[in-house]
């Protein structure tokens, strides 16, 4: 079934190349008909139940009640109004964790109450790290709802001054004597134990190597619903499926803007729908990715099947994003109804790679956006990431498809830079769009692309034709 769906997606993108816009998205209701959203019966957990006093540390209460839950055959662990502390919190099967409107669950800072360390994946990169603060490995049916808040407590006090930069709270001197932060210790450490292939078992991380777990992490989980709640002051990215199947995000409210705080990142994940959701980050608003180097080419798992609709985006280094850890490759990306505007919002739409990471980006369908600003571009193509100008993975983007857009001010309009020798980047189709605003007297920078097509795009009141 997997393989004809699969087959069916790969006629959608041929057909698209003949810039059919109802063909494009007739995959992208197949995939809807394929994502599973998890139910439960109806059986409520209260977390009282197991000892949980308001205004106490309630992890006991809440691991105790998630137990419980798991063995009766499932239902909703209930955290009610009021404001609860906890540590990491471990999701099972058939489990609904609920925050009841009114319900601050406040996540504790302290980094042993993230132990004992788990498998996971930092950056795209395997290791046995701090667990994520909500956590589910290889369980099936689970879900986080409910219109509470949850609360990682990250500040410059703590978390986030593990970045290892000043503005979020590093000092040299006070901090640097017990934790190396992730720009010289252990993002450089884990990189070096991806880059020689050292087992994953091996890839044993310590607390003074700085690596800030993520906030909710699904790894190798099916069925998984994540609902409503508002979700603030993240350590690191906020919510990170990771070798998923069936993930459905709606309406979550997220507000966090530490270092690195992604809003949603799926990782090598497949049938995935994003909607209905308030982003305004430190990071990308929503992030596509599928591993990093030899660990994203070994996995070969790519993201794929995805839905993004009727989303708001604010602050955010980019509204709808894939890369740069896409070594595993992404296809079949459908973002469609959103609003975006804010000064601090760098670009709309943004695919990032380098010729070390690599990674394929085919079949990207984007249509019905409204942005009022972005700083830099619309469209947005880095094949240089991070300055890395030479390698042995040169990333490939293809079959991109850009329809009424609409954006009242930015730097560009679309700016692709790519490589000059190869033209790595090829077939994109921007239709129908109306870019306002634009402040860089080229209006659109080009560099390493072939087969860019515009038909009916219009940049400061005036008809822009196809590239030569």
């Amino acid at each position: 079934m997997r393989f004809l769906c699969y087959l069916f997606l790969m006629v959608v993108a041929l057909q698209a190349c003949g810039d059919s816009s109802k063909d494009n998205w007739k995959g992208a209701e197949t995939v809807l008909k394929n994502i599973v959203e998890p139910k439960f019966p109806d059986k409520k957990f209260d977390i009282r139940d197991f000892g949980a006093t308001e205004g106490g540390v309630v992890t006991e209460a809440i691991a105790k009640a998630i137990n419980k839950c798991n063995n009766d055959g499932g239902g909703i662990v209930v955290v009610p109004a009021g404001e609860w502390y906890t540590g990491a919190i471990t999701l099972k099967s058939n489990v609904n964790l609920h925050i009841s409107e009114g319900a601050v669950l406040k996540f504790s800072v302290n980094p042993k109450d993230y132990t004992p360390f788990v498998l996971t994946r930092w950056e795209g990169i395997d290791c046995i790290n701090f667990q994520p603060l909500i956590y589910a490995y290889e369980q099936e049916n689970i879900a986080v709802t409910g219109k509470g808040v949850l609360d990682g407590q990250a500040s410059e006090n703590n978390w986030w001054a593990w970045k290892g930069a000043a503005k979020y709270g590093w000092v040299t001197g006070k901090l640097s004597q017990h934790y190396r932060p992730d720009a010289i210790g252990g993002r450089e450490k884990l990189g070096k134990m991806n880059e020689h292939k050292i087992p994953v078992e091996q890839r044993v991380m310590e607390e003074d190597d700085c690596l800030r777990p993520p906030f909710i992490q699904p790894y190798k989980c099916k069925n998984v619903l994540i609902q409503d709640v508002k979700i603030i002051r993240a350590p690191f990215w906020l919510i990170h499926p990771l070798l998923c199947e069936s993930v459905t995000v709606r309406g979550v409210t997220m507000e966090s803007h530490g270092p690195n705080n992604d809003g949603c990142d799926p990782e090598s994940c497949n049938n995935v729908l994003i909607e209905k959701c308030y982003f305004n980050t430190g990071d990308d608003c929503i992030a596509i990715k599928s591993g990093r180097d030899n660990d994203g080419r070994a996995w070969d798992v790519a993201s794929e099947n995805i839905i993004i609709r009727d989303n708001v985006m604010k602050d955010g280094h980019g509204g709808v994003v894939i890369g740069s850890e896409i070594s595993g490759n992404c296809r079949n990306v459908w973002a469609e109804n959103c609003e975006m505007d804010s000064p601090n919002l760098d670009r709309v739409v943004r695919i990032k790679s380098n010729a070390v990471r690599g990674g394929v980006i085919e079949n990207v369908f984007v249509r019905n956006i409204k942005v009022g600003e972005c700083k830099e571009a619309v469209f947005r193509v880095e094949m240089k990431y991070e300055k890395v100008m030479e390698g042995t993975y040169l990333p490939v983007v293809k079959n991109i498809f850009l329809e009424n857009i609409d954006c009242k001010k930015s730097n560009y309009g679309i700016f692709i830079d790519g490589f000059t020798d190869y033209n790595q980047v090829s077939d994109v189709y921007v239709k129908n769009c109306n870019f306002e605003g634009v402040q860089k007297k080229e209006l659109n920078r080009i560099i390493g692309a072939e087969n860019v097509v515009f038909k009916n795009l219009t940049i400061n009141g005036k008809k822009i034709e196809s590239p030569k």
